[in-house]
């Protein structure tokens, strides 16, 4: 006959945080192997729970170690039967976006999780300004069904959600490839010039058409650009003077470049306008449409090939190539009908304040103003950011001695 010398044990504290509560515990269970463990602090409250393997009795002897080292925590000690210890870990991260989160969009969303026969092993506030994010644990059976499941779900609420594979190479080294107009800009660069012509809302309504899909963009471009003949070249110094970022574009710039990631533009828009922009921003590559310019003067025609939806994934396939980044490590940002092919191709395409056609179809959509949200689907924090940020600014007050 054989006898049981161990149980598995799961022991829990929960009380105000305060440092060493961890060592105090863990000195109480020092005869115990440890099998799991995870803490947590909510609102200053802690809780910390393990699985330990321990001699078999000495469930009360544990506990009344564990009220003498933390008597001001609630312990709790019960025995577990080996098999309800789950080896299964998480597969896939739910990213949560919203303005605002309610109770109500946290309750929808578990309950369509659970009717995914998905399961939350955990849930961590990713960011809290200027939006707030939460990031979701899961496993999942189905990760495609789940994130269609999600999607169809947030139409009702006021968030948006990401469904991505948990691993490594979600946080390893990316290349991100963003659309310019109404994406990295908040304006449509082909329109600013137009206001110079008097033709603003003439071009506005073909930009409008081609970004929901319903004109072919090539012909469309030829068309706006065609309004522009006859204007001087110096308008388009001052265009580049009333570009306006998108709120979050210097942000998302800054740490990727910080992370030592890629960073790439390819637009419809032009490359007068768009390159200094680039250079300020520290991007490392662009494709965009030329402005074709006689004696001082735009001639209304485009100069190279058309930059259009297609031409826009052979960027991106292209630039993967030339930095040597894998393609399921691409990020593409887009808003129009036009990025849908690049966003497509992309490890993980993101519609950004985009055209129902384009969420739609792309793996993540964000529906908030700030473009460096892009950066919490990446699996970054807005702890992270500020670290960069802080880090960086204390590098440049104090300069390490040559």
């Amino acid at each position: 006959m054989v006898r049981v010398t161990e149980t598995t044990i799961h022991a829990t504290v929960v009380g105000t945080d305060r440092p060493g509560v961890t060592a105090l515990m863990f000195a109480a269970l020092a005869d115990t192997t440890v099998l799991d463990v995870e803490q947590v602090v909510v609102a200053g409250q802690l809780v910390l729970g393990a699985v330990v393997l321990a001699p078999h009795g000495s469930e009360e002897e544990l506990a009344a170690r564990m009220r003498r080292a933390v008597p001001d925590f609630d312990v709790s000690v019960r025995q577990v039967h080996a098999a309800d210890v789950s080896s299964e870990v998480a597969n896939c991260t739910v990213t949560v976006v919203g303005q605002a989160i309610t109770g109500a969009d946290v309750s929808a969303l578990a309950a369509t999780i659970a009717a995914a026969g998905a399961n939350i092993f955990r849930i961590d506030r990713v960011a809290d300004y200027p939006v707030t994010v939460l990031a979701l644990e899961v496993l999942a059976p189905d990760a495609t069904t789940l994130r269609r499941e999600l999607v169809e779900r947030c139409h009702d609420l006021d968030v948006d959600v990401s469904v991505q594979s948990r691993g490594l190479a979600r946080r390893g080294l990316h290349l991100v490839v963003m659309d310019v107009d109404s994406t990295l800009i908040q304006d449509e660069v082909i329109e600013v010039l137009a206001r110079y012509a008097g033709r603003e809302d003439q071009v506005r309504a073909v930009t409008e058409a081609a970004m929901r899909g319903e004109l072919d963009f090539a012909e469309s471009l030829h068309a706006r650009v065609a309004e522009l003949a006859g204007l001087p070249e110096e308008v388009i110094e001052q265009a580049r003077g009333e570009i306006r970022l998108t709120p979050g574009a210097r942000t998302l710039c800054r740490t990727l470049k910080r992370l030592g990631y890629r960073v790439a533009l390819v637009s419809g828009g032009f490359s007068e306008v768009i390159g200094p922009l680039a250079e300020e921003l520290g991007v490392d590559a662009v494709r965009a449409n030329g402005l074709e310019i006689e004696d001082g003067v735009l001639t209304g025609r485009v100069r190279g090939p058309v930059i259009d939806r297609a031409a826009k994934e052979q960027a991106l396939r292209e630039f993967a190539v030339q930095f040597g980044i894998e393609s399921s490590r691409t990020v593409a940002i887009g808003d129009g009908a036009n990025d849908l092919d690049m966003l497509a191709a992309a490890g993980h395409g993101i519609a950004f304040n985009a055209k129902p056609v384009v969420q739609a179809a792309a793996d993540s959509s964000i529906n908030v103003p700030y473009l460096d949200t892009v950066l919490y689907l990446m699996g970054i924090s807005r702890e992270e950011v500020e670290e960069a940020d802080a880090a960086a600014r204390d590098a440049v007050v104090s300069p390490s001695a040559s």
